[in-house]
């Protein structure tokens, strides 16, 4: 990204309705990051959306059409809710973590009768222990649901999940047991951070082996022990944006892969297996005060000694809002002033005497995730060729 890309931004917002922090969402990167993607999986393996990294039903809907699924992965039960409600019959969902189970209760009680969003057929409950597995199962008895029950296997990230095969061997025995209750749907694998782990520890190849082979080995299991839970349609879902690019062969384990965070590219996710991505989403926010220099509170005698020892504080702004999960991206060199510290009202940055930025232009800011920080804003701006096409509407909590 060049200073006039952001500088077609800057002009765009200057002369848009209104002026307060937003966040933008590229509709050009974001088409070249789902080819991307597109590429990067093989015919037989289908792609399910991580709904917590693209928190926002219209982005939904473009990637949905976009990359022709209608699988997503939701982290949060008031996402569940809203999705089951606006989508019906037309998706298919899996949890990416379990729910306590009075939440699973409360969605239940909650679900408009008239909806017709059938959780038996379309909605798979993660579980990760024996314990949690009879709680589950005590609860369809009570509601009078099958429920769908994918089970979280251990593949080496270490946050949860069965990591030794007799464990997963008693929770399959236990589903096979209550058919009329339990339906067993497949498993769902976090890959180890091999991206982010040091090679001295162990090769990202040799990382990668070792989740697999033992993915493998609990597919294995299923088929040859528990025939009666087998079917071609389970869901083996694996991945994760940083690990794509080690499922781009028939060898992958999972027959699905989830994604949501690369086709945005925060700053968390600049890591070599994602170079092909693009950064696709911004914050930009107002300048509210322009000041030449740096005066800080009970510090304005050494106003002119900080000026000429540190160049980059030769101008400050003040910004709307700030103190974001974010990092400043443009103009280039912008930081927040540590001194005076950041502040979520007007944080103050300082910037070197070359950038001419004035009030009511933008600064830029790169979000270092997505989950968290696109449902600070309100309503997204998605932009293409450098002009607002749309305002999208973020998920609520």
């Amino acid at each position: 990204m060049n200073d006039s890309y952001f500088q077609q931004l800057n002009q765009t917002l200057r002369s848009y309705k209104r002026a307060i922090p937003s966040l933008m969402i590229d509709l050009d990167r974001l088409d070249h990051n789902l080819a991307t993607l597109q590429s990067m999986i093989t015919p037989d393996t289908n792609f399910r959306i991580v709904v917590k990294s693209l928190p926002s039903i219209p982005l939904l809907d473009y990637v949905m059409e976009k990359s022709k699924t209608n699988r997503l992965m939701v982290f949060h039960q008031p996402f569940l809710s809203t999705l089951a409600q606006h989508y019906g019959s037309k998706i298919d969902i899996l949890l990416g973590k379990p729910m306590p189970v009075q939440t699973i209760r409360y969605f239940y009680e909650t679900l408009d009768k008239q909806s017709n969003f059938q959780p038996p057929q379309q909605l798979q409950w993660l579980i990760d222990t024996k314990a949690r597995l009879h709680q589950y199962l005590e609860l369809a008895k009570t509601l009078n649901q099958k429920l769908l029950i994918n089970v979280e296997i251990d593949i080496g990230l270490h946050r949860g999940g069965l990591g030794k095969l007799e464990a997963l061997r008693t929770v399959l025995q236990a589903i096979a047991d209550n058919p009329e209750h339990l339906t067993f749907t497949g498993f769902m694998g976090y890959d180890p951070h091999i991206a982010a782990l040091p090679k001295a520890l162990r090769s990202p190849k040799k990382s990668f082996r070792l989740a697999n082979d033992f993915y493998k080995s609990c597919i294995a299991l299923v088929q040859q022990d528990f025939p009666e839970l087998w079917n071609k349609n389970l869901t083996f879902n694996g991945a994760g944006s940083p690990t794509l690019a080690f499922h781009q062969t028939d060898a992958s384990a999972p027959n699905e892969v989830a994604a949501g965070s690369g086709l945005v590219k925060p700053t968390h996710f600049d890591i070599p297996t994602l170079k092909d991505f693009k950064p696709a989403c911004f914050i930009a926010t107002p300048i509210l005060k322009k000041m030449q220099g740096t005066t800080l509170p009970m510090l304005e005698k050494f106003k002119g000694v900080m000026n000429v020892f540190k160049p980059a504080f030769k101008q400050s702004y003040f910004i709307y809002g700030g103190y974001w999960k974010a990092d400043y991206c443009y103009p280039p060199k912008t930081s927040v002033n540590t001194i005076f510290g950041a502040s979520t009202n007007q944080s103050m940055v300082n910037t070197s005497a070359k950038v001419a930025l004035e009030v009511d232009d933008f600064i830029f800011l790169r979000p270092s995730q997505s989950e968290f920080v696109f449902l600070q804003f309100g309503d997204m701006l998605a932009f293409r060729d450098g002009k607002v096409v749309e305002e999208w509407e973020v998920l609520k909590n």
